[in-house]
């Protein structure tokens, strides 16, 4: 019963000291962010002519979070939505991320399981007959030292005379206790290969046993290191959770500029078609003249050259919009062929927003998947900083153990067939500080790394923002400039052709109008879809869409 009050204190004290957590304290850290984006508004190197609408504009105001959650729909596009909604449910990648979420929350499970006792539920029965040509040593029997040599007088059942009496009366009680480590009082050690019975138990004896209990083994966290592991693992947990939502800003910003590259080859191909249309009846109109005598074949061989140059833009540009469907089909899960019925048709560029608000560089703490899933890096390696330091104090644990024995099966559940045992115990390293105290520098290290990729996030994601601002602002301009162009290319062609028809000029001034007029529509096209891929650019640097739901199942 003394023994029963030592162990009780000592669990006493345990508890109470549970309290204790060793390491660092976390505290999130503090970024200096400039009040604004540098960027925004402006259109470097346009004149007021080309400056145009102000459609999509940026400007300093705070973004809405539920328009930035769901950015593309600013465009209107009905298929964009689909394309990106069907994106979310099937994109392997988005589900690779989403399975190691799972992953990391399975972890977290595993580390609070250390908090709790491992019990342990056993059951067995063991038959074991004894070698009858073993010899017993007197002491093996009384629990002294063996004597210097053993007589092999037995009895008539292969028993060393003097045990006869002990072995009968535990038969009566039926059975022997031999090979039981607890239960009938009995002295006898247990069979095995080290014990003086042999493997079998008593010589010539057949002894069964019968099992049933439970074992448990509680390392007691006295000094927080289990509770620091937990920490670690929950950061961890979160910054797979903010890996899986930068995943999905990067699929919503790739499915959205595969979608507009496909849009701009068709347009690119409508203004190819449309060019070569025009550059025929040019050069039906330089054929007809030569047939009658009124032109020469310099010129309509000038002319055809032309229009096989204008044939020969498209075939790449019908194999730039077949790559961008393979593309968008990958994206979505599918075989690369699937989404071609759906995307050949063509269909016009959607248009741009009436107004693009960034709001300011602090917003981007909380928004961008990246910043979070690096603070949530950084809280982990500081609790991995307690965990290392809770090694250099002493591990408390109690072991115990409950059970029934009984050689006959019928006592088995009788309360006297039960046994117990308690084992606190105490661990604490000594010659091994210098490597435990190496262990917990090389966690220091670790967290002064997580801390610079905090920084470099942030310093990467006001980069990011004002990188995507110069380069939207600045084709905003281009395009404006390029639409100025074409009209005036447009209506020199006209009147060059016009010229031309009624035999006042001859016929370099129309191809030069021709080529003018090609090239200007086709960089505008490109450049209507370059002003769309930078404003998705824009939205994936200001952290749009990662606070989105998850849709379907995955």
């Amino acid at each position: 019963m003394p023994g029963n009050k030592q162990t009780i204190c000592l669990a006493a004290i345990a508890l109470c000291l549970a309290g204790c957590t060793v390491g660092p304290a976390y505290h999130e850290p503090k970024a200096a962010l400039p009040a604004g984006f540098g960027e925004v508004g402006g259109i470097p190197g346009a004149t007021p002519e080309a400056a145009g609408p102000s459609a999509g504009a940026t400007s300093g105001q705070e973004a809405d979070p539920e328009l930035l959650a769901h950015w593309w729909t600013v465009f209107h596009d009905p298929t964009l939505d689909s394309l990106i909604a069907r994106a979310l449910d099937n994109n392997r990648d988005l589900k690779t991320a989403v399975s190691r979420v799972r992953e990391a929350r399975a972890e977290v499970e595993v580390a609070r399981g250390a908090l709790l006792p491992e019990v342990d539920a056993s059951a067995g029965y063991n038959r074991a007959l004894g070698s009858k040509n073993v010899v017993l040593p007197l002491g093996a029997l009384i629990g002294g030292s063996p004597p210097a040599s053993s007589s092999k007088a037995t009895s008539s059942q292969g028993i060393p005379t003097g045990t006869t009496r002990a072995v009968q009366a535990d038969d009566a009680a039926g059975g022997s206790s031999a090979g039981s480590a607890s239960g009938s009082g009995a002295s006898f050690p247990p069979g095995g290969p080290s014990s003086p019975f042999g493997e079998g138990g008593l010589p010539g004896v057949t002894t069964n046993l019968y099992q049933a209990g439970f074992d448990a083994v509680w390392e007691v966290d006295v000094f927080g290191g289990t509770r620091r592991a937990i920490e670690a693992a929950d950061a961890q947990a979160a910054a797979a959770q903010e890996g899986e939502r930068g995943v999905r800003v990067t699929l919503l910003a790739e499915v959205a500029s595969s979608y507009f590259q496909l849009r701009a080859s068709q347009a690119r191909e409508e203004v190819a078609r449309r060019n070569l249309e025009a550059q025929r009846q040019t050069w039906k109109i330089a054929d007809d003249k030569f047939k009658a005598g009124l032109g020469d074949e310099v010129q309509v061989a000038q002319q055809a050259a032309q229009l096989r140059v204008t044939e020969a833009m498209l075939p790449p540009l019908v194999a730039m919009e077949r790559s961008a469907q393979h593309a968008l089909a990958f994206l979505l899960g599918a075989e690369p062929t699937a989404l071609a019925a759906e995307l050949s048709p063509p269909k016009a560029l959607p248009a741009l927003p009436p107004e693009v608000p960034v709001g300011v560089p602090s917003e981007l703490l909380r928004r961008r998947p990246d910043i979070r899933q690096a603070e949530r890096n950084l809280a982990a390696a500081n609790a991995e900083v307690g965990v290392g330091t809770a090694q250099l104090f002493p591990q408390f644990s109690i072991t115990g153990s409950f059970g029934l024995d009984s050689s006959d099966l019928k006592h088995l559940p009788e309360w006297g067939s039960h046994y117990y045992s308690i084992a606190p115990g105490i661990r604490w390293p000594i010659l091994d500080w210098t490597q435990l105290h190496a262990a917990i520098r090389v966690e220091n290290e670790e967290q002064e790394q997580a801390m610079l990729a905090y920084q470099s996030a942030v310093a990467q994601a006001l980069k990011d923002v004002e990188d995507a601002l110069v380069q939207y602002e600045t084709e905003h301009g281009r395009r404006a400039a390029l639409a100025l162009a074409v009209l005036e290319s447009l209506r020199a062609r006209e009147v060059s052709a016009q010229i031309y028809a009624h035999g006042l000029a001859d016929q370099l001034a129309t191809l030069e109008a021709e080529r003018d007029l090609l090239q200007a529509e086709d960089t505008l096209a490109q450049s209507e879809a370059s002003l769309r891929m930078d404003l998705v650019s824009l939205y994936k640097a200001l952290g749009g869409g990662w606070g989105l739901p998850r849709q379907g199942r995955r």
